[in-house]
C-alpha cells in the first residue's frame, strides 16, 4: 500500500494559493511538478507534526505563473517554469546558457515537462542541477505571503543549509530573477553523474567568464565559479574567481584557478563517490570548463532542436490549447473525472495518477519503480509526456490523458507498435507501454527521427532486458511507417 498525501487543493489564482498556504502552513506543501514530494511521501520521509503526510496545494492551474520574461536587463522566471521550458527558451539559451544546459541535464523529458526550476531550488539539495548556474548568475528569489507581501533575497541567502531554505510556512516563491549575460560573457555547466541520463550529480560546475573582449587573450573582468554536490550547500569558488581577474585565460591561469577551486569545497564520502574523487573532479571539471570557454566552445554539444516530448503544446502549465480539451469532451475538474483515451473516466484521488489509472482498469500503465526512474508509467497528460507515478491523480481531473490503450486512433496498430513487432523490439513486454508512449510523442516532434533522436527521447525509459538496440531500430522504422499528408492510415 502506497503512502498518500493528506489532502489536495488546486487554487485558480495566486491570492487563493497564498490564502491556503497561510491557512495550512507547514501542513501543506505548494507543488508544481511534485516530482520530489511524491517520492518523499512514498518513502515516508516527508511528514507533518502529527506524523501524517502533508497536503498539497497544486499551483499548476493558476495561469501566468509559467512565464519567462526579460525586464530592464533582468531575466525573470515564474514559479511554474519547467526545466523543458528553459531548454526551449531562446532567451535562456542566448542570455543564460549555463541554466539552459543544467535544465537539459535534469532527469528525462517526462520529468523535465513537470519539474520546475523553483521546485529544484526549494528542495535545496546541493546536488540539484539548477542551483549552481543560478548561484553563478547572482540570482535573487522573491517570496510572498498574503499577510506581509513580498520580500526579495539573494539565492545565497535563500538557501540556508542542507535542504533548508528561508521560506516561512505561509510563503510561496513567486519569482526567480538574474541579470542577462552580455555579449562579452561566456558560460557553461558541466555535470558528472554515474550515467548519461536520470543521474544525480556526483559533482557539477557552473562557470561564467566575462572578458574585456569576447575572444582572444583579453583579460578576465568578472568570474563566477559555482560548485554543486561538494558541500552541504552549493558554493562559490571565491579564491579561484578572484585569481582570474585581470588575467587572460591560458594554460597557466586555468590550471591555478582549477587548483584554487578545490579549496572552496568540503566533500563527503557517500554512495555515489568518495570525497577524494570529488576533490579531483572539481579541479578537472573547472579546468575543462575554462578551457572550453577559452576555445570558444562553451556550447559544444548543445542540440539545435532539443527533444521535448510535449507534442503541440508550448509546455506551459496550465495547458490552454484553445478549445481543444472541451471540444473533445473533457469534463469539468469538479467532476473528478478525466478524458482518458477519449472516454470520460472517474479517477480516484489521494494517490498518484499511476495508481488511479490502474484502479480505473488502465493496466497498460505499469509500475516499474514508483519514483520516476524507469518510465514504464509514461502517459500523455494534456498533450505532454509525463511519468504517471510522479503526478497526483487529481491533476488529471478535467484534463485529457492518453495511455498505451488509447494510442491507436483506429483498429490498426500505431506505427510504433507495428515497428516494434517488425524489429523484434518487444522482449518481456513490461517496459513496452512506456517506450511506446515516449516514442509516439517523439514522432509528433520528429516524424522521421534519427537513431540519436530516438535515443534522446527514450532516456527516461528503462529496459530491464537490455534490449535497447531493437527498440531504437523500431523507433527509427516507425518514422517510415507513418502515413504522409493526404495518404490513408493503413497497416504496413
Amino acid at each position: 500500500m502506497h503512502n498518500s498525501y493528506s489532502f489536495y487543493h488546486s487554487p485558480k489564482t495566486l491570492d487563493e494559493a497564498l490564502y491556503l498556504k497561510a491557512k495550512y502552513g507547514d501542513d501543506a506543501r505548494a507543488v508544481a511538478g511534485a516530482t520530489d514530494l511524491l517520492v518523499e511521501i512514498e518513502r515516508g520521509v516527508r511528514k507533518r507534526s502529527d506524523g501524517r503526510a502533508p497536503g498539497m496545494i497544486d499551483l499548476t492551474r493558476i495561469p501566468g505563473l509559467a512565464v519567462i520574461e526579460a525586464h530592464s536587463g533582468l531575466i525573470e522566471l515564474g514559479p511554474l517554469v519547467t526545466h523543458n521550458q528553459c531548454v526551449a527558451s531562446a532567451l535562456i539559451v542566448e542570455r543564460a546558457f549555463p541554466l539552459a544546459r543544467a535544465c537539459w541535464e535534469v532527469g528525462a523529458p517526462q520529468i523535465r515537462n513537470r519539474a520546475t526550476v523553483v521546485g529544484n531550488l526549494i528542495t535545496a539539495s546541493p546536488a540539484n542541477d539548477t542551483i549552481a548556474p543560478l548561484l553563478a548568475l547572482d540570482a535573487s528569489i522573491t517570496v510572498r505571503s498574503s499577510e506581509r507581501g513580498a520580500r526579495i533575497m539573494p539565492l545565497v541567502e535563500f538557501i540556508t543549509g542542507f535542504r533548508k531554505v528561508d521560506l516561512a510556512p505561509d510563503e510561496l516563491v513567486t519569482k526567480v530573477s538574474f541579470p542577462a549575460l552580455n555579449a562579452r560573457t561566456d558560460g557553461l555547466f558541466i555535470k558528472l553523474g554515474l550515467r548519461r541520463a536520470q543521474a544525480i550529480s556526483v559533482v557539477n560546475v557552473a562557470v561564467l567568464i566575462e572578458r574585456e573582449q569576447p575572444t582572444g587573450d583579453a583579460p578576465v573582468v568578472r568570474a563566477a565559479i559555482a560548485l554543486g554536490a561538494v558541500a552541504p550547500v552549493v558554493v562559490r569558488a571565491a579564491a579561484a574567481e578572484t585569481f582570474l581577474i585581470g588575467k587572460p585565460l591560458n594554460a597557466a591561469s586555468i590550471a591555478e584557478a582549477a587548483r584554487l577551486a578545490v579549496t572552496a569545497a568540503a566533500p563527503i564520502d557517500d554512495m555515489r563517490s568518495s570525497a577524494e574523487y570529488r576533490r579531483g573532479m572539481i579541479e578537472t571539471l573547472t579546468a575543462r570548463a575554462l578551457h572550453q570557454i577559452a576555445a570558444g566552445a562553451a556550447r559544444a554539444g548543445w542540440p539545435q532542436k532539443p527533444i521535448l516530448l510535449w507534442g503541440d503544446t508550448d509546455g506551459v502549465w496550465p495547458v490552454t490549447t484553445p478549445g481543444k480539451a472541451k471540444a473533445a469532451g473533457a469534463p469539468d475538474v469538479r467532476e473528478k473525472r478525466a478524458l482518458v483515451n477519449g472516454r470520460v473516466t472517474p479517477l480516484q484521488g489521494g494517490m498518484t495518477l499511476l495508481d488511479s489509472l490502474r484502479a480505473a482498469g488502465l493496466v497498460g500503465v505499469k509500475e516499474g519503480c514508483a519514483e520516476g526512474e524507469c518510465g514504464a508509467c509514461t502517459v500523455s497528460l494534456d498533450g505532454m509526456a509525463v511519468m504517471a507515478c510522479m503526478a497526483p491523480a487529481e491533476r488529471a481531473w478535467g484534463s485529457t490523458v492518453v495511455t498505451v490503450e488509447g494510442i491507436r486512433a483506429t483498429e490498426q496498430l500505431h506505427p510504433v507498435q507495428q515497428a516494434l513487432v517488425q524489429s523484434g523490439g518487444v522482449q518481456c513486454g513490461y517496459c513496452t507501454p512506456g517506450f511506446v508512449m515516449s516514442a509516439a510523442k517523439l514522432l509528433e516532434e520528429r516524424p522521421h527521427p534519427t537513431a540519436a533522436e530516438a535515443a534522446e527521447a527514450l532516456t527516461g525509459n528503462f529496459c530491464r532486458c537490455t534490449g535497447y538496440h531493437k527498440i531504437l531500430d523500431a523507433v527509427v522504422l516507425a518514422g517510415t511507417l507513418q502515413p504522409t499528408a493526404g495518404e490513408p492510415d493503413e497497416t504496413v
